[in-house]
């Protein structure tokens, strides 16, 4: 016991409660950029309204029309974006038109 009156092994456990329950730095890096494209975009960047295609699923039909919010393919497209950037060790873009213009 410490001077406190809380355990070691009460402490730790708190300690370990609190650091799981914190958002790793990917999935705050990738809502950020979401929040991001919603600014710029009413919907999704890589939807042909023409065609009702998605250009990252090569070719696919959009099921969401267009609407990129919970998209996964969307979402995994970003998540790949951003490994990409971590093993190249380059800084991460803080806007989405940072992402799609900036050289890998």
């Amino acid at each position: 016991m410490n001077s406190t009156g809380i355990s070691e092994k009460d402490l730790d456990e708190a300690l370990m409660g609190r650091q799981e329950k914190k958002p790793d730095e990917k999935q705050r890096w990738v809502n950020r950029i979401l929040k991001s494209a919603r600014q710029y975009h009413k919907l999704c960047p890589y939807f042909d309204k023409r065609t009702k295609m998605c250009f990252l699923s090569m070719g696919a039909k959009c099921d969401r029309e267009g609407k990129f919010d919970t998209c996964p393919i969307f979402r995994g497209f970003l998540e790949k974006r951003y490994d990409e950037y971590k093993s190249k060790n380059k800084p991460l873009p803080l806007d989405f038109t940072d992402v799609v213009l900036s050289p890998l």
